[in-house]
């Protein structure tokens, strides 16, 4: 038996609740507006822990047991191809090809992470646009459903490596991968430090969320090559001078920021 939890809140809060809810055990996520349903199996649940959640974010919810979900039903009931600007379509197996788009993204939406709903994700793929990625080498930390690694292989990267730290994700990038038919991806479980720090990269993606980025972005620098590009995001305009800080103490130079409803992504490039 599952537990459907229902959640009535601003959109701008669902990566976050899903990072949370996730984290609890809920298994998948279903996006609408202002609602995001998600899922777990009834002998997990816990609503205390869900209250407490409430608390931290201020978000109204309902919740129900459901018999049986037919999962594959829900996604192709509330999925919706994501469109960024002209060039990129990130859809799923059961919607039909759009020849009008020069690069069309196929993922299978099991979990809502990089699906290119949120405004982290399609800012990224915006910045990435921007960049040469042709016979580059790319590391795609905290990958999702591996949507930028996807990305950075149509960009004519040879060379990518995409990590999670969650088996389910990484579960879901691999499935992504082979729909794509991308076979310069190498995606796996860990973390920043799972990393052969003898490698060096062109280009490294990290769209996760302040606090790992804080930590993190020192050991992003040590990976690039000198004049590779650092592109960042998930987290808010209020967070910019923070994440700056610890950028530029690490060597990295601020090139280009996008926003989009608070969100913000940022491109640096490595001075040395």
């Amino acid at each position: 038996m599952f537990t459907e939890l229902i959640i009535e809140t601003p959109e701008e809060n669902f990566e976050l609740l899903i990072a949370e809810l996730a984290d609890l055990g809920f298994e998948s996520f279903v996006e609408n507006e202002n609602i995001l349903q998600a899922y777990i199996a009834s002998d997990i649940f816990d609503n205390q822990a869900v209250k407490e959640l409430q608390n931290q974010y201020e978000f109204t919810y309902t919740h129900q047991n459901l018999q049986k979900v037919n999962w594959n039903e829900e996604w192709e009931k509330n999925y919706q191809p994501v469109e960024i600007g002209n060039d990129v379509r990130i859809r799923a197996v059961f919607h039909d090809p759009d020849p009008n788009f020069t690069y069309e993204i196929l993922i299978t939406p099991k979990m809502s992470f990089g699906t290119g709903h949120h405004e982290t994700t399609s800012l990224m793929v915006e910045h990435q646009l921007g960049i040469s990625h042709q016979n580059k080498r790319v590391l795609d930390a905290g990958c999702g459903t591996g949507v930028l690694a996807i990305m950075a292989h149509f960009l004519g990267a040879t060379n990518i490596e995409a990590f999670d730290n969650d088996d389910w994700a990484v579960e879901n990038t691999k499935e992504n991968i082979d729909l794509n038919h991308c076979n310069h991806i190498n995606a796996y479980l860990g973390t920043i430090e799972t990393v052969d720090t003898s490698k060096r990269f062109d280009i490294l993606l990290a769209n996760i969320n302040r606090n790992v980025l804080l930590n993190d972005i020192p050991s992003y620098a040590h990976l690039l090559v000198k004049d590779g590009y650092l592109l960042l995001s998930g987290f808010y305009e209020s967070d910019i001078d923070d994440i700056l800080a610890v950028a530029q103490s690490s060597g990295l130079e601020l090139m280009s920021k996008k926003s989009k409803n608070n969100w913000v992504s940022l491109v640096c490039k490595k001075l040395n």
